[in-house]
């Protein structure tokens, strides 16, 4: 749900479509931000013989904005290419990948890197390999060796990872689309059930990431590495992109569409769940094709966000105080579209000035966290979200009780959230598996063979 089939046209388009968004302080390496962007939602891990990878014709990014524009100062660019090993068989391998080398792997990926810098590009690696998809025992009996071998070390300090993963975002799409189902409080529901555990609906599926860690100073304004949090300099926006050749022909010889012209971005991705949830139907495409710089059009819809409205009908009687309050939402505001200025949070900013722009904000100056808190910033933990974003915040409770009103009082203090607003949840915990401890973070993928099909319901 982060950014999952979130508009109409991108959702026929999943190989561009663009997930998730993470980006914060590498705690293995305190002197490296990771910058990952996720893509292809909601991949059933057993899809063969025509697995999951990543689009030939699609230019896949992740940009990074220090100067207060909210314009891209620092882009970082895939393109991927695939080889066919044999053309006589309909089989993705023909025996067991001990290697990502391995001759058995018939549809191997591979893609080159290019760091665009006020225009001038660069490219700092090429043919680098992707990691396969994990099909089973048989065909990857050890895919951790295979995924470790796919990440690669570039000059400069760098590392990069493109490859499958297991889902990080967990959620329950299947309740909040059901007329804002919250399963823990449906019983309070304008429409009562019975309470209930929330249901992860990404339980079991992948997606495929690109996972990109570089040093600190390459990313943000100046030279060195700031250690200041307050400093204007320790910020980064970050935000990730695909796009498409402006017209695609199908060529009848090979059955390809062949495209041709300039790039045209049909996909975007700042903070989880704002074209999701914030933007409206009829301009979510047009959301995906735009820059973040122009996003004041959109002001109106944090300032007066739809669900905000929807909680207290909902839910009668569970939210009276913020259905009440008819001032602009300021807190939302300053979260998605300019950051946290300085003097709101004691000792915390990560303001990047005041072009509204959805972005991901990141205070590089602020070191990873010795113990996590999956609530980040409302918890207290100055190292998570909306502080950039670690793999493991739990965003959807995070949003959730922020348009409850939770932040409400950090920039009005006359407002009291009502006491459901802090327990506000859909009931999901992750049960993907497991992150990694290091770089790429993000968990191995399902396997196709150990993965168990849900049940399926129909009343």
């Amino acid at each position: 749900m982060s950014s999952h089939r979130e508009a109409p046209e991108i959702a026929k388009d999943p190989v561009a479509d663009n997930t998730d968004v993470y980006a914060f302080v590498s705690p293995q390496r305190p002197k490296s931000v990771t910058l990952i962007a996720n893509f292809i939602p909601l991949q059933k891990p057993d899809g063969g013989p025509n697995f999951y990878e990543f689009g030939e014709d699609v230019l896949y990014e992740i940009h990074v904005s220090n100067k207060g524009t909210a314009k891209a100062d620092i882009s970082y660019q895939f393109r991927f290419h695939t080889k066919i090993r044999n053309d006589k068989t309909f089989l993705y391998n023909i025996g067991p990948i001990s290697d990502i080398k391995d001759p058995n792997w018939n549809r191997p990926q591979f893609y080159d890197v290019v760091r665009v810098k006020n225009g001038k590009r660069k490219v700092i690696a090429e043919n680098l390999r992707c990691a396969p998809v994990n099909i089973g025992p048989r065909s990857t009996p050890d895919y951790p060796k295979l995924a470790n071998q796919s990440v690669h070390r570039m000059v400069g300090g760098r590392k990069v990872f493109a490859g499958q993963r297991a889902e990080g975002f967990h959620v329950d799409l299947g309740s909040i689309f059901d007329l804002g189902t919250l399963r823990p409080f449906q019983s309070l529901h304008l429409i009562p059930t019975a309470d209930a555990m929330g249901v992860n609906a990404t339980k079991t599926f992948n997606v495929h990431s690109i996972a990109l860690q570089v040093p600190i100073k390459e990313v943000t304004r100046g030279k060195g590495r700031p250690t200041d949090p307050m400093s204007k300099r320790a910020v980064i926006g970050v935000w990730a992109t695909a796009s498409r050749r402006k017209s695609r022909m199908l060529d009848p010889e090979t059955g390809r569409t062949v495209g041709h012209g300039p790039w045209q971005q049909v996909s975007r991705l700042g903070n989880p769940l704002f074209n999701e949830v914030i933007t409206p139907m009829a301009e979510k495409d047009e959301w995906n094709f735009r820059a973040p710089d122009g996003d004041q059009r959109y002001e109106k819809y944090v300032n007066k966000p739809e669900l905000a409205k929807l909680l207290p009908a909902l839910y009668p009687g569970v939210f009276p105080n913020l259905a009440k309050y008819t001032k602009p939402r300021a807190d939302l505001h300053a979260v998605l579209l300019t950051g946290i200025p300085e003097g709101v949070v004691d000792g915390f900013q990560n303001f990047t000035g005041p072009v509204p722009s959805d972005m991901l904000r990141l205070n590089v100056a602020i070191p990873p966290s010795a113990e996590p808190n999956k609530l980040g910033l409302v918890a207290g933990d100055a190292a998570g979200f909306p502080n950039g974003r670690r793999v493991t915040d739990d965003v959807t409770t995070i949003e959730l009780r922020a348009i409850a009103g939770v932040t409400i009082p950090l920039v009005d203090p006359s407002f009291t959230p009502d006491k459901a607003a802090a327990g506000i949840e859909d009931g999901t915990t992750n049960d993907n598996p497991a992150y990694l401890n290091g770089f790429p973070y993000l968990g191995n993928p399902n396997g196709g063979y150990q993965t168990t099909p849900g049940d399926s319901a129909v009343s």
